[in-house]
């Protein structure tokens, strides 16, 4: 399957366009929740064990489950099995401290890790994590190149983004063109590149949801 990677400014679109990729970024969530296994979402979301029902290509099924876990949440539900919140970088990332930071930017050139004290973090076997926005706090933004990579620094790229281009526009934030969802127990990487040698972290925010069975961080 074809993959369409960019990013999108966020000073470019409508509030309605942001809710849109949230939403997508929500409903990507759910899908991949069906087959960890977290949660019941395939009981929870009425007619999606069906809608597969006639299609062959593993990209046609999930076209489909997407369209109507979108359907279904953009009219206000959401399925009981399963919560969503905000990522912390802590808790569910191992940073060393519970806020956006990069690791110190040492070489202009030289990739960097986006979660700070934590080069290669594992999901956890009950959580999944999708990505889909990026802030720049720092002004003059001092990185570039958002890379994101499943198993481990050295794994393979499943997410690349050029921040420059929300930088050229005099704009700090971005939506990713198509969210980036990390697994259960997978080792992954989330780098930036260092534009200037700073010797100091670099504050920028990820866009991220964390899809957890319900209950198990937030009580009701």
């Amino acid at each position: 399957m074809g993959v369409k990677m960019f990013l999108v400014n966020t000073g470019s679109i409508s509030l309605m366009d942001q809710k849109s990729f949230r939403t997508a970024a929500l409903a990507a969530g759910l899908e991949a929740c069906m087959s960890k296994p977290i949660g019941s979402v395939g009981t929870d979301i009425p007619g999606l064990p069906n809608v597969s029902l006639g299609l062959s290509s593993p990209d046609a099924i999930r076209a489909a489950r997407l369209a109507l876990i979108q359907d279904y949440i953009s009219k206000g539900n959401w399925p009981g099995s399963v919560d969503v919140r905000e990522a912390r970088p802590t808790a569910d990332f191992g940073a060393t401290n519970d806020r956006w930071e990069t690791a110190a930017l040492a070489v202009a050139g030289n990739p960097y890790t986006v979660f700070n004290g934590a080069a290669a973090p594992t999901m956890a076997s009950n959580k999944l994590a999708v990505f889909y926005r990026v802030s720049i706090e720092d002004a003059p933004p001092p990185v570039a190149n958002l890379v994101f990579r499943s198993g481990g620094a050295a794994g393979n790229i499943i997410g690349q983004f050029d921040l420059e281009q929300i930088l050229n526009r005099q704009d700090t934030e971005g939506y990713f063109s198509q969210p980036v969802v990390i697994v259960p127990s997978v080792a992954f990487a989330a780098t930036v590149t260092a534009r200037i040698a700073t010797n100091a972290f670099a504050r920028m925010q990820l866009g991220c949801f964390i899809f957890e069975p319900a209950g198990q961080t937030i009580s009701s």
